[in-house]
């Protein structure tokens, strides 16, 4: 029998980068139940699928251990953030506010979802897909389940600024950069995503 292979470990900021966008998409799960008038047991179940989904489905692709199936961290900061949601005014998350906060966690779980499939040996380009992944997939199976239009049918910079994130990444990682590859990637998704928030830009679209 071949002995089981050590679990590649993360350094410690790229582990907080996981834990800051799980809460913040976490958060837009949750705010989203509210826009439906829903239950506190729908709040915190779109709260979860959207702050684990992209991860999830990441971690099953690239063979790793499902990050929250180990772990109480995860699951109690979805139930927190829900919670949050549910006792503060809407106010308080709504607005152009949640879409800064959804910008740095973009950038944020774009960043780590390519460094833990490189981690785990997985090839640079699907490195790259695995950070895209990781970053757009909990938002568009929130948006799916909740009947509204999925971010990948929509014009605006959303899912580029994650592919930015992890190409930069995955590519300054391969040029020996080391862990200011993470801080720089993260930087650029955040500042594209937030350029397309304050000024409104979009990829044009198709025309016959």
């Amino acid at each position: 029998m071949t002995p089981d292979l050590p679990t590649p470990t993360l350094p410690q900021a790229l582990v907080l980068l996981d834990y800051f966008g799980i809460a913040v998409f976490a958060v837009s799960g949750a705010l989203l139940a509210a826009e439906k008038k829903q239950t506190l047991v729908t709040f915190i179940f779109f709260a979860v699928v959207t702050g684990v989904g992209g991860g999830t489905l990441r971690d099953l692709l690239i063979g790793a251990p499902v990050f929250w199936v180990h772990s109480n961290a995860v699951l109690l900061i979805c139930i927190g953030a829900s919670l949050a949601v549910w006792l503060a005014s809407r106010r308080t998350f709504a607005g152009r506010a949640i879409l800064w906060f959804d910008a740095l966690g973009l950038a944020a779980y774009a960043t780590y979802g390519s460094a833990k499939a490189l981690a785990f040996g997985v090839a640079p380009v699907p490195a790259f897909a695995m950070g895209v992944l990781t970053a757009c997939a909990g938002g568009i199976i929130r948006d799916v389940l909740a009947g509204e239009p999925s971010i990948l049918m929509r014009p605006e910079l959303y899912v580029t600024a994650a592919a930015l994130a992890s190409g930069l990444f995955v590519g300054l990682t391969l040029l020996g950069v080391g862990p200011l590859a993470a801080i720089a990637a993260a930087t650029a998704g955040f500042a594209l995503r937030g350029l397309a928030i304050a000024r409104g830009w979009s990829l044009p679209a198709y025309r016959e």
